[in-house]
């Protein structure tokens, strides 16, 4: 894994080093990673993400190869103090990416939106633009397609000429398609952004910004879709805080 800009200052949270940056200095790497012209695949990780490395080591691959990785949520704040190594900030997926679409918007960077259900990427993108005038959207297209047709999005994305390609399937299928595509879309950087459209589009209500703030939107997710999230929140809160317990301790006694 490469962070460009992190200094190295990364802590290692289940096998997955992720950057311990302010937003001002994630930015800052995200901006290197463009300039270089290399494809960097960017990835948020929260504690279901590391939930799901711990269980697939192809998952924890990709995570690792990663150009950045930020931390989003309580779970890898708590993760972060265990090892002794607290996060300067909160850089939750939702907030945070509003931010790198006014850096690009600044900067002039073409972004193109891909995922979600047919017609939320598009009203997300309407809404932002609405929001940030010089936002360049070059492309739209919903996640929803089968395998057979992947060669032909990848294709369209490349015509696009985009420099920014947000893809929001959510974990793990969005970082596996960018570590699998990213390079031959054209894009500079890529970002799993997971129910980022959603959000934006105001099709899934965010939570109050006092619950972002102090990292627990999940609440809030959880009581409003409650069959489909019970287990990653009710059950997979649990069973992270036990794996990064279990290796804060295992460190200490390493050290002793």
């Amino acid at each position: 894994m490469t962070v460009d800009g992190a200094g190295g200052q990364v802590v290692e949270i289940l096998g997955v080093p992720v950057a311990r940056l302010d937003p001002d200095a994630a930015l800052a790497a995200i901006t290197r990673c463009y300039d270089l012209a290399a494809p960097a695949l960017v990835a948020y990780a929260n504690a279901h993400t590391l939930n799901l490395a711990a269980r697939d080591p192809g998952y924890r691959a990709v995570l690792r190869r990663a150009a950045l990785v930020l931390n989003d949520g309580a779970g890898l704040a708590l993760a972060g103090r265990l090892r002794g190594r607290p996060f300067p900030a909160n850089l939750n997926g939702s907030d945070f990416t509003p931010r790198v679409l006014a850096l690009a918007a600044a900067r002039g960077w073409p972004v193109y939106f891909l995922g979600a259900r047919p017609g939320v990427a598009e009203e997300a993108a309407r809404r932002l633009r609405a929001r940030m005038p010089d936002l360049r959207v070059v492309g739209v297209r919903d996640g929803y397609f089968p395998p057979e047709e992947t060669a032909a999005v990848v294709e369209a994305v490349r015509r696009s000429r985009t420099g920014l390609l947000l893809v929001a399937m959510g974990n793990p299928r969005q970082e596996f398609w960018l570590d699998q595509h990213l390079a031959a879309t054209g894009a500079r950087v890529g970002i799993g952004v997971g129910a980022f459209f959603d959000f934006a589009a105001g099709v899934v209500p965010r939570a109050p910004a006092w619950m972002n703030r102090v990292g627990v939107e999940w609440v809030y997710r959880l009581a409003h879709e409650p069959r489909r999230l019970w287990r990653r929140y009710l059950v997979g809160n649990g069973v992270f805080l036990a794996r990064v317990t279990r290796e804060a301790l295992l460190g200490i006694f390493s050290r002793e």
